[in-house]
């Protein structure tokens, strides 16, 4: 008998080498190569055919403009916020892959999804790391209905194809990918090998059959994905669970979504009964203080299609250090230097010797440029310990030069800002609206930083 051919596969890119290296010579990273055994692609496609009915024939080149535009079939899961994050509701074929912490709720979420579908379409839960007794055990004390919901406890891709076909199910579950394994491979379960033939075995199967397919992740420890980096782009839509440790709050983001906008957020809050949606966000995010206090300013930040109030605060103190600390949370800490610096050189506020941190409230982390502004306006509240005026809000880009730049979607801010009760905004003059809608809400444009400094004391 022939020996196996093995190959080195980088768990972060995929690319193959024919020897162990230190580092992959594609992508660079370092300890990420791993042993696969190489089969020939036309043995692995007669094999992965024979896991199930219904294998796809020889293709054919045809015209798009002969193809239907047919509008995408999408099952609501009956939870609002989950459908928020995948843009409508399941879409018919799809992979949607759910990542996160352990414990953070990824399994919940899922088996509460089939529970609001049971009595909509037919929802299959396989599980590879629980007994099924274990599953109703869950399913009761979150108080989820048992009556039509399947599940299946098995971890070999070939047997789990073969049940699936049976039962024909609208949705699948597989909890989670890096505990299926498959027979063509001689590889340990979870190994790169392993998870991106399963994983490609499901996402053809999805295709051909029409059913819609989420996968449970496992993370690493550095918070990534576990598993080939390939496994990410084989889907169609990677969702993550992201949450502080200890808090009830939890928020569901999109890093990726061919059916809806990229960045997407849901949020759930976690109790005795599972996840709760939480309809009104920026309620959770912004802190009831008796009076304004010093080193606090609220924003409107923008996550996918949903505009949030979040609040930025700020702690400035005198350093006892040669090298002052600059900590940021939900904040990238890199621009909170060279924010800083724009305002020693344009706002005359010198805080080279002085301890600055800045915080988000809630654990929710803002990657956009509209939180400039408030972070600016929060440090200096904090370093002249003077409180912003009450019930005000503001979002703005600042250039090195001092200018306030606009940010998209200004008027939709500005309409979460007057909804929840602020009667006064700084915002970019480029995003000032041209007719005053927004009720008594006030709207201060400004141009250069030194004018929103200047409304900040007024």
């Amino acid at each position: 008998m022939a020996k196996a051919r093995t190959a080195y596969v980088c768990a972060e890119c995929g690319a193959e080498h024919g020897k162990w290296q230190g580092q992959c010579a594609d992508c660079g990273a370092w300890n990420s190569l791993g042993e696969v055994v190489l089969q020939p692609a036309a043995k692995a496609a007669v094999a992965a055919r024979g896991g199930y009915a219904g294998g796809a024939g020889a293709a054919q080149v045809t015209p798009l403009a002969r193809v239907a535009a047919e509008a995408e079939q999408r099952l609501a899961t009956g939870i609002g916020e989950l459908d928020r994050v995948l843009g409508g509701g399941l879409v018919a074929g799809s992979v949607v892959l759910i990542g996160g912490d352990p414990g953070i709720g990824k399994s919940t979420l899922l088996l509460q999804m089939l529970g609001m579908l049971a009595a909509r379409a037919r929802g299959l839960y396989v599980t590879g790391e629980e007994s099924l007794a274990q599953v109703a055990s869950r399913a009761q004390r979150l108080g989820i209905g048992l009556e039509g919901i399947d599940a299946l406890a098995e971890t070999s891709i070939e047997r789990i194809l073969g049940e699936v076909v049976g039962a024909r199910p609208q949705v699948l579950v597989v909890d989670s990918i890096q505990t299926i394994w498959t027979e063509l491979l001689g590889a340990a379960p979870g190994s790169v090998s392993q998870v991106r033939e399963s994983a490609a075995r499901l996402v053809r199967f999805a295709k051909e059959s029409g059913t819609s397919v989420l996968l449970v992740g496992h993370v690493t420890k550095e918070g990534g994905i576990a598993g080939p980096r390939v496994l990410e782009h084989m889907v169609d839509a990677v969702l993550y669970f992201e949450g502080e440790a200890g808090s009830r709050l939890r928020v569901l983001r999109a890093f990726k979504n061919r059916f809806g906008a990229v960045n997407e957020l849901g949020v759930f809050a976690m109790g005795d009964k599972g996840l709760r949606e939480v309809p009104n966000p920026s309620a959770i995010f912004l802190s009831t203080h008796a009076q304004p206090t010093p080193g606090s300013a609220v924003m409107v930040t923008r996550e996918g299609t949903r505009p949030l109030l979040v609040e930025v605060q700020a702690l400035v103190d005198q350093s006892s250090l040669g090298n002052p600390r600059r900590v940021a949370l939900g904040l990238e800490q890199n621009r909170l230097a060279m924010l800083l610096a724009v305002l020693h050189r344009h706002g005359g506020a010198a805080v080279y010797d002085q301890d600055v941190f800045v915080n988000v409230v809630g654990g929710i982390r803002v990657q956009e440029t509209a939180a400039d502004l408030p972070v600016l306006l929060a440090v200096l509240s904090s370093f002249r310990d003077r409180a912003l005026p009450d019930k005000t809000v503001a979002f703005g880009e600042v250039g090195l030069s001092g200018e306030i730049r606009p940010v998209p979607n200004g008027e939709e801010r500005l309409k979460e800002a007057a909804s929840h009760g602020f009667r006064r905004a700084i915002v970019p003059k480029a995003n000032a609206p041209r007719k005053s809608h927004l009720g008594e809400l006030e709207i201060v444009a400004v141009e250069r930083l030194a004018q929103a400094l200047q409304a900040a004391r007024e």
